[in-house]
């Protein structure tokens, strides 16, 4: 008895939990579009009064309204998530470190490591590992990331061999990959490595370190008034 209270109290909390994520995502989705609720609301209408008169012109009109009542339900969500995303993705574009933010979503099968390169202008060299090889996406100025780049797949050259590396450059210029569409990109490329091949291509990018776990950082507390050597860098 006290088992199932338990149970059904979790419970109540995660769908309480949801409903309030929800709500959330949806006020910060209308800050950026404000016609979401209509748009949203006018798909869920039309679904279901499709299906209905469909029900009514075949003689069922309560199965269709059911079925009706659950696609419009789906096609809602679907919707509201896909204009949820945009906003997302609208707000995040020139924020330093979005391009992190979008590799963190990109799915199962892969394994992200946000600024494995970066220089005192703040340009950041972003890495994802999956079946379709190395993906190096970069943010900044697209000049100066070049050689970030660069730099990068050399280092990296002398670790792993025999796998295809690929650079995303996020910005709206010409050969660059807006930062909404990272993600389709990175998806869109051909699988040619098996799970073991990911899995040792990781092992040795780790065993090589990143920019993060190479920084060499004082134990305790940071003294007042340090600075980084002018002869220092980042990588």
């Amino acid at each position: 008895m006290a088992r199932k209270a338990q149970t059904e109290g979790a419970d109540s909390a995660e769908n309480a939990g949801r409903l309030k994520q929800i709500a959330l995502t949806y006020k910060m989705t209308k800050r950026s579009d404000p016609k979401v609720g209509l748009v949203v609301a006018g798909v869920g209408i039309i679904t279901f009064g499709v299906l209905l008169a469909i029900g009514f012109l075949i003689g069922h009109p309560v199965y269709a309204g059911i079925l009706g009542f659950v696609l419009a339900f789906l096609a809602m969500a679907i919707i509201f998530g896909r204009r949820a995303e945009r906003a997302a993705f609208g707000q995040m574009e020139g924020q330093p470190g979005a391009a992190a933010a979008v590799l963190d979503r990109v799915g199962r099968g892969w394994t992200t490591t946000p600024a494995v390169a970066m220089n005192r202008s703040q340009d950041v060299v972003h890495r994802a590992v999956g079946k379709a090889g190395i993906v190096l996406v970069a943010e900044g100025n697209p000049n100066r990331v070049k050689s970030l780049l660069a730099a990068e797949k050399k280092r990296m050259a002398r670790i792993v061999v025999a796998v295809p590396v690929h650079d995303i450059i996020v910005g709206d210029g010409e050969g660059q990959v807006p930062l909404k569409k990272v993600r389709t990109t990175m998806l869109k490329l051909p699988r040619v490595l098996t799970g073991p091949q990911v899995t040792a291509a990781n092992d040795r990018l780790r065993a090589m370190g990143d920019l993060m776990s190479n920084m060499p950082l004082p134990k305790g507390p940071m003294p007042k008034g340090m600075r980084m050597p002018r002869g220092g860098k980042m990588r």
